[in-house]
């Protein structure tokens, strides 16, 4: 009865430990970050496409015109 009662405690007392629980909040915080930037560029898709376009239309080299980004 005794082994039984040891087992249970220490059990118990390794359930009440709070080792990794920073780890797991680190951990959580990552996603909600990641998921604010993944909504964020899910939003300005539009205007961020426009921007690379833009820049694509910069850096031709065949093109001896001076650049006109337009914004």
């Amino acid at each position: 009865m005794l082994t039984i009662y040891t087992w249970a405690q220490t059990l118990l007392g390794s359930l009440r430990r709070e080792e990794g629980q920073d780890l797991l909040e680190y951990a959580l915080l990552g996603g909600l970050i990641a998921a604010g930037i993944v909504a964020v560029l899910l939003l300005m898709t539009g205007n961020i496409t426009d921007m690379v376009n833009n820049i694509g239309d910069c850096i031709d080299f065949d093109n001896t015109s001076a650049c006109n980004p337009g914004f």
